[in-house]
């Protein structure tokens, strides 16, 4: 079963939506040692913790994950979420709950390494 960590960017009420559904998801804004970490702090920490990151920042980890390999190394994943495809507006959330649910309940895991696009449901 993937486990995902959500980047600061996203309430937690995703994540508490998420695990009421049964998966296990964790949001950064909900934990004190996660709060305001850098991008590669994050990212490294959901490596260390077996979970697929979810963020909005593609830029920025679009650029960690060439990092990562060069030098051959691999995370536990990112789900990368488009604003063109989740507007921030206030479907937002809601949205954001049932593409990650969707995708959480595929038997196809994010596998480690893995890069993709959050597909809206």
């Amino acid at each position: 079963m993937s486990q995902l960590l959500l980047d600061e960017m996203f309430s937690g009420i995703i994540a508490e939506q998420l695990r009421a559904k049964g998966h296990d998801v964790l949001a950064a804004v909900a934990d004190p040692a996660l709060a305001g970490l850098a991008d590669d702090q994050i990212l490294a920490h959901a490596t260390a913790a077996s979970r697929a990151l979810v963020t909005a920042n593609i830029k920025d980890f679009i650029l960690l994950d060439a990092r990562y390999r060069a030098a051959s190394q691999a995370h536990a994943g990112l789900i990368l979420v488009s604003a063109k495809t989740f507007p921030q507006d206030r479907t937002f959330t809601g949205a954001i709950i049932s593409a990650l649910s969707a995708l959480l309940d595929q038997p196809s895991q994010i596998q480690p390494g893995q890069v993709l696009f959050l597909p809206r449901r």
